[in-house]
């Protein structure tokens, strides 16, 4: 029987191409099965039709196919990756402008921040029914999920269901490129790391670089250059990262943030308080307005890879899904970025909070490396989020509204504790058809 591989979310423009494009050029999983489902009709026949050009564009033997139904996917699957995004960009965009007319500035609003509390409560629930259906479906499948607020839906999953959950994000490894650049060292420099954190707010404890110490090296370049260099620089790239929040926190703690200062600068409560200091650093506003702008670009991607007008890759992307699952299915061995439940990784981090670290992915499963305890600057600022993501989950289990407006006013983006209820009202009022717990539907 072939191995079974499901998208949840299959019809997403962002990340179905790619992550097909990365399933057929993966020679372990040549004749899998794929099956494609999501709530959107139209956006799923385009992604199975793709899917079919893929397979045979490539000769990987794959059947893809799509469904509607979700228990119809899951039915005796063996790997489930989940891409959604409950809401989607109309409720993002509330997530956004409401925390705006109380003068906070999010950067992405997905993962802390009133709008990744938002997207937390919308999604808890999602990511939980699925996997409570794969314990019916397919209880030995894994689940991989994609989806944010990433550390927020892992624990969810691991607190209430047995399902076997890994998170993946490509911050980390993304982080090795920004190093190279600001070092100007060549693309192939090898780097190595100790790295533990929680998912967008992951630190280099340790660096090598072509077996020198790539934090010496870093150290050297901000006494030389300060930490502005790459402000200001003309860029065509939506998501613009000039390295100065990583810089300025690796200058007063002596770890290296891993991951885009857009991400990084929603976690502390410095670089988002006025306009000044936002453009001081280099970060950008990524409105709902470039989020729609980005998915049409999505979109014609998508239909040039269909109608043939753009080829398919001939070599694999970034994401390592396509990878973890041949690891997993034939035993060889390899390294990757995984945010799994704290059992020892990070011994100054509570026991089960899902944590980031690297990890040996083979034959005895996923295996995470042991990074001993986080510096105390770090733990300082990565462990009060630890524990608000567990309140967050608590809150969006049970519709405790009380618990939900703590985790707003102990939110550093919060300017002002007076405002956390009303502004907590707002987004519940905006979220409400998403929310029946907290209305009692």
């Amino acid at each position: 029987m072939s191995l079974r591989i499901v998208l949840i979310g299959g019809g997403s423009l962002q990340w179905t191409p790619t992550l097909l494009q990365d399933l057929a050029l993966t020679p372990e999983l040549a004749g899998c099965q794929i099956v494609l489902h999501d709530i959107d009709a139209s956006a799923l026949d385009l992604m199975v039709r793709l899917g079919d050009r893929l397979s045979a564009a490539t000769q990987s033997g794959q059947a893809v196919s799509g469904t509607l139904d979700r228990a119809e996917a899951l039915a005796g699957a063996d790997f489930v990756i989940v891409t959604i995004s409950s809401g989607g960009l109309a409720a993002m965009r509330n997530d956004l402008a409401i925390p705006m007319r109380y003068g906070i500035r999010q950067t992405v609003g997905d993962t802390v921040g009133p709008g990744g509390l938002a997207q937390a409560l919308r999604a808890v629930p999602v990511l939980v029914e699925i996997a409570r259906d794969m314990e019916r479906l397919c209880p030995h499948a894994w689940l991989i999920n994609y989806s944010n607020p990433m550390t927020a839906l892992c624990r969810a999953i691991a607190k209430t269901t047995l399902i076997r959950t890994i998170g993946l994000c490509h911050e980390l490894f993304g982080t090795y490129g920004r190093v190279r650049d600001i070092l100007d060292l060549p693309a192939d420099a090898h780097v190595q790391v100790r790295a533990g954190g929680i998912n967008h707010f992951v630190w280099i404890l340790d660096m090598r670089i072509d077996g020198k110490d790539g934090l010496a090296m870093l150290r050297r370049y901000i006494a030389e250059n300060g930490i502005f260099a790459y402000v200001g620089r003309p860029t065509p790239r939506m998501f613009v990262d000039c390295y100065a929040v990583k810089l300025a926190l690796f200058d007063l703690l002596g770890a290296l943030p891993a991951a885009s200062d857009r991400h990084i600068c929603e976690f502390v409560p410095y670089f988002l308080r006025d306009e000044e200091t936002q453009r001081r650093y280099g970060l950008e506003i990524t409105t709902a307005e470039r989020r729609y702008e980005l998915r049409a670009e999505y979109s014609a991607r998508a239909c040039g890879l269909l109608d043939g007008a753009l080829p398919f890759a001939t070599t694999k992307s970034d994401e390592a899904v396509s990878d973890i699952i041949a690891a997993l299915v034939s035993g060889r061995e390899q390294r990757h970025v995984v945010n799994l439940p704290n059992r020892g990784q990070i011994s100054n981090l509570p026991q089960e909070a899902v944590v980031e670290t690297l990890a040996t992915v083979g034959a005895n499963g996923v295996t995470p490396w042991c990074v001993g305890g986080l510096p105390l600057g770090v733990l300082a600022l990565v462990h009060p989020h630890v524990v608000r993501c567990e309140m967050i989950v608590d809150a969006a289990l049970t519709g405790d509204r009380q618990l939900a407006l703590q985790a707003m006013a102990l939110d550093p983006l919060l300017m002002h504790l007076e405002d956390a209820e009303p502004l907590l009202k707002e987004l519940l009022a905006a979220n409400a058809r998403y929310l029946p717990r907290f209305w009692n539907v």
